[in-house]
């Protein structure tokens, strides 16, 4: 069976775990880095990120891009959203399709 893990700033995350979700807190891209790898080899088919954990690990995210398992999501933490979330998914989408079905071709 499946699991899903969400990982980045402790304060960010600390709520999913009332919802059964795993939860892996990281201060550092390299612990970050060490820790997808890790969950990404392992049972986790999704694996939620914070958009401000992300940032450092952009190179690492990339391996999972094109893979099917694990699906790496970028979600707001406690700092805000970046708008780096809803980027990736419109990416996703438009590579799926072929044209830009989400901002019809108006980035803001």
């Amino acid at each position: 069976m499946y699991k899903i893990a969400v990982m980045g700033e402790s304060d960010s995350i600390y709520g999913f775990a009332t919802l059964g979700l795993d939860t892996y807190p990281t201060d550092n891209p390299e612990s970050a880095q060490k820790t997808l790898r890790s969950l990404a080899e392992s049972d986790y088919a999704v694996v939620y990120i914070t958009e401000a954990c992300a940032a450092g690990i952009q190179s690492e995210i990339s391996r999972y891009n094109e893979e099917q398992l694990p699906a790496v999501i970028l979600i707001p933490g406690v700092s805000g959203n970046t708008g780096a979330g809803v980027r990736n998914v419109s990416k996703s989408v438009e590579q799926a399709v072929g044209s830009d079905i989400i901002f019809g071709g108006d980035k803001e």
